[in-house]
């Protein structure tokens, strides 16, 4: 564990966040690489491979409930300086989220047809989006394990080591997909099938690096020893901490889901806007997640060790910063908003639409900027339920029924609906800086009773 007083320096932090940035960039550029890269191929493969990854990404969900809470328990743990626990959930997160994926790629293998159809795909994509999801799905365990160990990564604040495997693998699987998708150097030009492969042997590849740190670096070791008898009360803090998360990300994810739905009944204009006003807002928010996920295991070391009084001071730190950034990035895309929506449209309406919307999303920023990093850290304190339950129904309510009422019933279009996720964001955002202004995530810690802490404070 790091010093407290280095945990509290500006360049610590600052040092935890930019690997983790250049990660989500990386994640923005090439998350989507195999349909671009496929596109070339075939324009069928690209809706076969995206249906597939409507599927895949809610099911890599399920895997971020065990490694979140990981990460957020081993930070707490080590801060207490307890090693004994964090070898044992090395191992129990390992295995729990390795046998998850392997019962999912088994479910994926054997029922994916049944599965495409109740989504409606369309027969010509078939055979391809089975073919794609079952070379991935019987490799889901990889994913699994990946992130598992990225979790472990993060809560040693080895940051910069992620980052670089972030990089490995996405270089592997771009010098995959050239090979294998196309035909290059005598093999066979495989479409679906080679982007899958691709996919997968990128994640070995990624895998035994972290597998190399996790044993150099950490000086680690899995052992089932650690899960005899079975440690009953780690598993249910982790699904504790875990499910609530898991369940707040998959709500969210329904949400854009209602809320396209809606855009769409604006037409092609309103369409394209959202598209295009949705890249940009993600340039403003990116810097607020990576910040949000370093102080989420800075604040995980200073609640474990029991120093609340540094908790606070690190927590109004970030988010102050978090808000500078965010609110300086979506000012200049408005300024800059009619030369940028020009660069991809020429469509004067899409454009000065696109004006209109970049105004709110200033608002909507500010918002956003604070819950990212306030949900993050009230996570990493323990208060697992209060952020989750406040932002599934703020979401619901505001966002969806707000943007309904707004955007179609009203009939202000995407201009309603970008208000009404703008007062979503920041309703949430004045209630969570209340939240922790209250103090009521002292008592939440889940390595330390609270007497221990009141007697270190005093």
């Amino acid at each position: 564990m790091k010093e407290t007083s280095k945990n509290l320096q500006p360049s610590y932090l600052l040092k935890l966040t930019w690997p983790v940035f250049i990660e989500l960039i990386l994640q923005m550029l090439v998350g989507n690489m195999d349909q671009f890269m496929v596109g070339r191929y075939s324009q069928l493969s690209v809706g076969a491979i995206g249906n597939a990854n409507q599927i895949l990404n809610v099911l890599i969900i399920t895997f971020s409930v065990i490694s979140t809470a990981a990460m957020i328990l081993i930070s707490q743990y080590l801060g207490a300086n307890e090693q004994q626990k964090v070898h044992q959930l090395y191992t129990l997160s390992f295995v729990v989220n390795t046998a998850l994926s392997l019962v999912i790629g088994a479910v994926l293998l054997l029922c994916n047809r049944p599965i495409f159809q109740l989504m409606k795909v369309p027969a010509e994509l078939m055979q391809e989006s089975r073919q794609y999801i079952s070379i991935i799905g019987s490799c889901m365990f990889l994913q699994a394990m990946q992130l598992t160990l990225s979790a472990f990564f993060r809560s040693h604040a080895m940051m910069k080591e992620s980052m670089i495997v972030s990089v490995v693998i996405n270089i592997v699987n771009i010098g995959g997909n050239m090979v294998l998708i196309n035909g290059m150097f005598g093999f066979p030009a495989m479409g679906v099938v080679g982007a899958a492969i691709s996919s997968n042997l990128s994640r070995v590849v990624g895998l035994a690096i972290m597998f190399w740190l996790f044993y150099k670096k950490l000086g680690a070791r899995f052992s089932l020893q650690h899960l005899r008898p079975f440690p009953k009360n780690m598993l249910r803090q982790l699904l504790h901490i875990g499910l609530p998360s898991g369940g707040e990300s998959l709500s969210y994810n329904m949400t854009q889901v209602f809320i396209m739905t809606f855009v769409n009944l604006f037409g092609a204009v309103s369409i394209n806007t959202k598209v295009y006003a949705s890249m940009f807002a993600m340039c403003s928010y990116l810097f607020s997640s990576a910040i949000g996920q370093a102080s989420q295991v800075i604040v995980g070391y200073l609640v474990g060790a029991g120093d609340l009084k540094n908790t606070d001071r690190q927590v109004w730190y970030t988010c102050k910063l978090s808000m500078l950034v965010s609110l300086a990035v979506a000012t200049v895309l408005c300024v800059l908003s009619r030369p940028i929506f020009g660069i991809f449209t020429s469509d004067p309406e899409v454009i000065q639409l696109g004006a209109t919307i970049m105004l709110i999303e200033i608002f909507l920023e500010w918002g956003r900027s604070v819950n990212i990093v306030m949900v993050r850290c009230l996570q990493a304190a323990g208060d697992i339920r209060f952020p989750v339950t406040l932002g599934i129904l703020s979401a619901w309510i505001v966002a969806v029924l707000g943007g309904y009422l707004t955007g179609v019933v009203a009939g202000l279009g995407l201009v309603g609906i970008w208000a009404a996720m703008a007062c979503d964001e920041c309703i949430r955002a004045v209630v969570f800086l209340l939240r922790w202004k209250s103090g009521a995530w002292k008592n939440k810690s889940f390595v330390e009773p609270k007497e221990k802490i009141l007697a270190r404070q005093a």
